[in-house]
């Protein structure tokens, strides 16, 4: 047996319980004591998540959705104000299919749309939310069946390349 695929050894250590202070559907952040880079109150945090995978399952949240939540709820949980937090989340491939409004959702996965609740306190937090207009021109997609917190762009890459021209981080779910 290696090393790797051993248990490691019980430190005795409890953790606290994950914090999702900002987004409830996302996954929570665990604050930890005494850590190197933690979030800094006074600096201004700038990243672009570029969403292209669905989800494993249509009644989980995307992958993207749950990133972008889950830092936001770090950033809420150290006391970071939310306007030091410039967020731009945008779909396109796969990830469509997570935007979609409730009734073509339903139409579509026989179940509601997990990811409109994470959407509408996304956007309430202040991410802006895009998707890809060529995407949806070539697969013959009806914006109107896209989710309303979700604005369509001109283009997903034109989009990352902008933002990431602006400094943003690009960070790929």
């Amino acid at each position: 047996m290696t090393a790797c695929a051993t248990q490691p050894a019980s430190t005795g250590t409890v953790w606290p319980a994950p914090q999702a202070a900002a987004i409830s559907g996302a996954d929570g952040y665990v604050a930890i004591p005494g850590a190197a880079v933690p979030p800094d109150s006074a600096h201004t945090y700038k990243a672009v998540f570029d969403a292209t995978r669905g989800s494993a399952s249509p009644t989980e949240i995307l992958p993207a959705l749950n990133m972008a939540g889950s830092e936001l709820n770090a950033f809420a949980a150290a006391g970071v104000p939310l306007d030091k937090v410039k967020f731009v989340v945008v779909f396109h491939g796969a990830a469509i299919d997570g935007i979609l409004e409730e009734g073509s959702y339903e139409r579509r996965f026989g179940t509601s749309n997990p990811n409109l609740p994470v959407l509408a306190q996304m956007k309430k937090a202040g991410v802006q939310l895009l998707v890809c207009g060529q995407n949806l021109a070539f697969e013959n997609i009806d914006p109107k069946s896209i989710a309303s917190d979700v604005q369509v762009a001109c283009d997903a890459l034109i989009v990352l390349m902008t933002y990431q021209n602006d400094g943003y981080a690009l960070l790929s779910f």
